[in-house]
């Protein structure tokens, strides 16, 4: 054997060598990378039953047990207040809380001469569930730091969350893409926030953010005013989620099945209860409405038409107090009010998304009453009777009943929550 023959066999060892140290390398670089996501991480309340305080775990010898360190942000099951926007008058008087409108039966729209009914018919499962109390961030020195998620976008009291963590952050834009297709398929809308590392909070993940993320959240609304999310479609979301952690190396983290279709058919049955709309009519005598005078009297008030073809009235924040619609088939647009005549419109208010809906209410009845003035109308229920002021009071105490049970279920009327629920 030559000295060439001798040197390539030793420099081929050397190389195996090599290879062999890299690959052993990279095997212990992996794994601690696998343990970082697998190992032990903060209790997430949107995931994990919440533990009382005389649950809490301790030390043998009865001491509490350390922090560990927080691997993953957390988020609240829900802030400490819900903020309810407030409108351009003064507030309403406090509500009667007696009566129940969860057993109230459905319908489609109520008038303020018969008792309130629910908008949309909806199934009828047991009891409301209880949401679990909200926990507090920590951070790797044992200190609080607040980190909720903005309720208008994910919240775990009506969404089934999945919780991913991936090993590199990713562009928003490559994490919204992953699964589009079959989550486009859903009935129910799906909505993704990532925590901002930089901001130590939670935001919406836009469409085309470059921005990137380790700690994503997707939630799947449970209920709006079709119905309660189906048994098919929360097992495709959770096949998607567990595709799309595979597809961006990472782990994803998945609630239970059954107690998120029982929090469904609960939340639905409590919406049903209180999905209500009161429509104050106004009617001519004999002769048309002009369209242009029409438009002409809601434009003085503030009203200004939309693209599903009603005038609307809108608050500060542009969240529709109430609308103002044909009673015939001609929807409301710019160019066809200048032709347009009907022998009525109806005023519409849409109980669960208005804030203080007695008082919007009131502020209604009393435009409705000037139209009726100015259009030589009057002011009619839903069998054409003469309403009154007195008439219209026993609904305004049925509107503070309704909106006085969505503030004790931690889902004001005209909330964020409510205005995702009951749309």
């Amino acid at each position: 054997m030559t000295d060439l023959q001798m040197g390539l066999i030793g420099f081929g060892g050397v190389a195996v060598l090599g290879v062999l140290a890299y690959n052993k390398w990279q095997e212990r670089k992996h794994r601690r990378m696998a343990e970082e996501l697998l190992g032990a991480r903060q209790t997430d309340v949107l995931l994990d039953e919440p533990t009382s305080a005389a649950g809490a775990a301790a030390s043998k010898d009865g001491a509490p047990r350390a922090t560990q360190e927080r691997v993953e942000p957390l988020l609240r099951s829900e802030p400490e207040e819900l903020q309810v926007p407030d409108e351009p008058t003064a507030r309403p008087p406090t509500a009667d809380d007696s009566g129940d409108p969860s057993h109230t039966a459905a319908a489609a729209k109520t008038s303020p001469s018969v008792a309130a009914e629910s908008v949309a018919s909806r199934s009828s499962p047991a009891s409301s569930p209880a949401t679990p109390s909200p926990k507090p961030a920590v951070d790797d020195q044992g200190g609080l730091r607040d980190s909720p998620a903005p309720l208008c976008v994910l919240s775990p009291k009506i969404d089934y969350i999945a919780a991913i963590q991936v090993v590199e952050p990713i562009a928003g834009y490559r994490i919204r893409e992953a699964q589009r297709a079959t989550l486009e398929r859903l009935s129910k809308a799906v909505n993704w926030i990532g925590h901002n590392e930089d901001e130590h909070a939670w935001e919406p993940i836009l469409d085309d953010s470059k921005r990137e993320y380790r700690h994503i959240r997707v939630g799947l609304q449970l209920v709006d005013r079709k119905g309660p999310l189906a048994d098919r479609e929360l097992s495709g979301f959770k096949v998607a989620m567990q595709e799309m952690a595979t597809e961006l190396m990472g782990l994803a983290e998945l609630p239970a099945r059954e107690p998120a279709l029982r929090t469904a058919a609960q939340l639905d049955e409590f919406c049903a209860g209180v999905d209500i709309q009161i429509g104050v009519n106004v009617i001519s005598q004999g002769q048309v409405f002009a369209g242009t005078k029409l438009r002409a009297l809601a434009e003085a008030t503030g009203m200004v038409i939309d693209s599903a073809g009603r005038f609307v009235r809108c608050d500060d924040n542009d969240n529709v107090l109430y609308m103002l619609v044909n009673q015939e088939s001609d929807d409301f647009s710019a160019e066809a009010m200048k032709t347009l005549s009907t022998h009525g419109v109806t005023f519409l208010l849409d109980v669960p998304r208005v804030a203080h809906g007695d008082r919007v209410l009131t502020q209604m009845f009393e435009l409705a009453r000037r139209f009726a003035e100015a259009l030589n109308g009057v002011l009619v229920d839903d069998n054409r009777q003469p309403l009154s002021e007195a008439a219209l009071e026993p609904i305004r105490q049925q509107v503070l009943q309704f909106q006085a049970a969505m503030a004790a279920h931690k889902l004001p009327a005209g909330g964020p929550l409510a205005q995702r629920l009951f749309s």
